[in-house]
C-alpha cells in the first residue's frame, strides 16, 4: 500500500468514525425504561411491519421509497385500481374548471382512501392501527382476534392504500415502543429531540430549524436521518424521498380521502385543515363530528362538542399563524379530502397522573376511526 493510499484510508476511517450513528438512540440513565411485555396485538415497531407485510396474500406490497437510513417505506394496496383517464394534473384541471380532466370519477368507481402512517417516528400508535388494519383486510380480525366483519366489508368496497410508517428512520431511532403511562416530557424529549446542552427542543420550536442539524444532542424521531420533518418538507422541491413517495401516491391514486396519522398527549381528535377550499373544511368538520360521536357511543375518550370548530376568520386574515403543511400539499396535488388525526399517546402529566387510554383503547381508537372514514366516503365519494 502506497503512502498516499494509506493516508487516504486513514482519513476516511477517521471521518467514518466521527460521523454520528442514527441507527439507535439510547435511553438516558434516569429516564424510564422502554415498557416491557407489551400486548401481542400492539405491534408498533418496524419489525412488526415487516412481519405483517411478509404474510400478505390478498393485498399488493410495494416499496415506494428507501429512507436515508436504508429502511423501506412500504405501501400496501387493496382493491383494483380504476383508470381515471387523467389528462391534466389536478392544479391545471381546477384552473380549467374541470376537475374531471384530472380524474374522471363517477358512481361506478370505487372510493380511494389513503392511510398514511406516522411521519413522526415517536407517534407509534398509527403503526399499531395500520398493522391491525392490514390484518383485518387479510383475515377479518385484528391481532386480538376480535372480528371486524363490517370494516372488512367496507375495505372490499374501496381501493385502499396503506403506508404503515412514513418515517422509518425516526421510528428506528425512537427507543420507546409505547408511551402509555410515561411522562409526557419523555415523549417530547425523544420525539422532538434535544439541543447539545440537553435541553428539549419541544413543540413548536423543533420546527424552527429545518433540516434539524447543528445544535442537536438527540436527533428527535420527528425527523429522518437527514433531519427532514416530512410534515414540513419543501413540497415544491421535496428534500426527502419519503415525501416524494407520499405525494406521488396522492397524485397517481387520486384518493377521495387521506388521513395522516399522528399522536399527542390529549384526547383523540381530527385537526381542521387550513389551506384547502371551504367546502372541504365543511366535509372534514362533518367527519370530525361523526368520529367523535362514534367514540362517545363506544365508550372511548371523546372531545367536548365545543372543541370542534371550523378554522375561524382570524385564520384567514392571519395566515402566518398556520402552515401550508403536508395536509395542504396532499389536497393541492390530488383534490383529496386530507386531514390530520391525533391519537392519544397515553402519557401522563402532573395534572393527569393516570393514562387516559390503555393499549386496547388505542387500537380501538384507530380501528373505529378507519371504519367511520370508510362509512363517510362510501356515502360521500368525490365525483
Amino acid at each position: 500500500m502506497s503512502k498516499v493510499t494509506l493516508l487516504l484510508f486513514l482519513f476516511l476511517t477517521v471521518i467514518s468514525y466521527c460521523e454520528p450513528s442514527f441507527a439507535q438512540v439510547a435511553i438516558d440513565p434516569g429516564d424510564p425504561p422502554n415498557p416491557g411485555h407489551l400486548p401481542e396485538f400492539y405491534g408498533s415497531t418496524l419489525s412488526d411491519i415487516e412481519e405483517e407485510v411478509n404474510h400478505i396474500e390478498k393485498g399488493e406490497v410495494k416499496v415506494v421509497a428507501t429512507s436515508p437510513g436504508g429502511y423501506p417505506v412500504y405501501a400496501v394496496c387493496y382493491g383494483e385500481k380504476d383508470n381515471f383517464h387523467s389528462q391534466a394534473n389536478y392544479n391545471s384541471a381546477v384552473a380549467a374548471r374541470d376537475p374531471l380532466s384530472y380524474a374522471k370519477k363517477d358512481s361506478s368507481h370505487k372510493p380511494v382512501v389513503f392511510f398514511l402512517g406516522p411521519v413522526h417516528g415517536q407517534e407509534v400508535e398509527g403503526i399499531v392501527g395500520l398493522v391491525n388494519l392490514i390484518h383485518v383486510a387479510e383475515t377479518g380480525r385484528d391481532h386480538r382476534g376480535q372480528e371486524w366483519t363490517s370494516l372488512k366489508s367496507k375495505i372490499e368496497q374501496c381501493r385502499i392504500v396503506i403506508v404503515p410508517c412514513g418515517n422509518p428512520d425516526g421510528r428506528k431511532r425512537c427507543p420507546y415502543d409505547s408511551f402509555v403511562g410515561l411522562p409526557v416530557e419523555i415523549m417530547t424529549k425523544y420525539g422532538q429531540g434535544t439541543r447539545t446542552d440537553g435541553s428539549s427542543w419541544g413543540w413548536p420550536q423543533a420546527k424552527s430549524i429545518h433540516p434539524m442539524q447543528g445544535n442537536v444532542g438527540i436527533l428527535g424521531a420527528y425527523f429522518n436521518d437527514e433531519g427532514i420533518n416530512v410534515m414540513h418538507d419543501d413540497f415544491f422541491a421535496p428534500m426527502a424521498g419519503e415525501t416524494e413517495a407520499v405525494l406521488e401516491i396522492a397524485r397517481s391514486e387520486a384518493p377521495d380521502m387521506t388521513v395522516s396519522l399522528h399522536s399527542h398527549h390529549q384526547k383523540p381528535r381530527i385537526l381542521p385543515a387550513y389551506y384547502v377550499p371551504w367546502f372541504m373544511k365543511m366535509r372534514i368538520d362533518s367527519l370530525t363530528r361523526k368520529v367523535n360521536q362514534r367514540y362517545l357511543n363506544v365508550g372511548l375518550p371523546s372531545i367536548p362538542d365545543d372543541w370542534i370548530s371550523l378554522p375561524g376568520v382570524e385564520d384567514e386574515i392571519y395566515p402566518p399563524s398556520t402552515s401550508f403543511n403536508l395536509i395542504s400539499a396532499l389536497h393541492h396535488i390530488s383534490g383529496t379530502m386530507a386531514f390530520t388525526f391525533e391519537c392519544s399517546h397515553g402519557t401522563v402529566t402532573d395534572t393527569e397522573p393516570e393514562p387516559q387510554v390503555s393499549y386496547s383503547d388505542i387500537l380501538d381508537i384507530q380501528l373505529n376511526l378507519y371504519e367511520v372514514m370508510l362509512d363517510y366516503i362510501l356515502e360521500h365519494s368525490l365525483y
